[in-house]
């Protein structure tokens, strides 16, 4: 394999900021009254199935007592729900209600039209590399 190339700290700041901005443009179309924080936790519990306290204070990399005031607040809101972990009696996993996964689907929906009316304003081209980096951002993120 060949070696990477270095890439210009100017060029890499665009990119964040870019996706930073489209990140806060999607969560604004999401409308769903969560914080950041919050909507973040959804989405990994979403995409994670339940999941332990702990486990998603790793995922979410913040501390525990974070997490604990994170879910308390979710819990309360009734978005999601302590369930027994079967392979730990004394424990117990996080879990969307029904209600945490009906905002979650609203949310995405949302932000998944709003996402698709921003790229079918761009050229076909443009269309076509945008949907062609997918694979590439998403194992940045692994």
């Amino acid at each position: 394999m060949p070696a990477a190339e270095a890439v210009d700290l100017a060029t890499v700041e665009q990119l964040r900021l870019s996706l930073f901005r489209l990140s806060r443009r999607l969560r604004k179309r999401s409308e769903i009254g969560l914080t950041p924080s919050q909507q973040s936790a959804m989405s990994t519990i979403e995409r994670h199935g339940p999941v332990r306290l702990s486990r998603l204070g790793e995922l979410e990399q913040i501390n525990k007592s974070s997490v604990t005031r994170l879910v308390a607040k979710l819990e309360a809101r009734g978005l999601i729900a302590r369930l027994p972990d079967a392979d730990d009696g004394r424990s117990w996993q996080l879990a969307l209600t029904p209600a945490g996964r009906r905002l979650m689907d609203e949310s995405s929906m949302r932000a998944n039209t709003y996402l698709a009316r921003q790229i079918a304003a761009l050229t076909a081209g443009d269309q076509r590399r945008i949907l062609e980096v997918i694979p590439v951002l998403q194992r940045l993120l692994e």
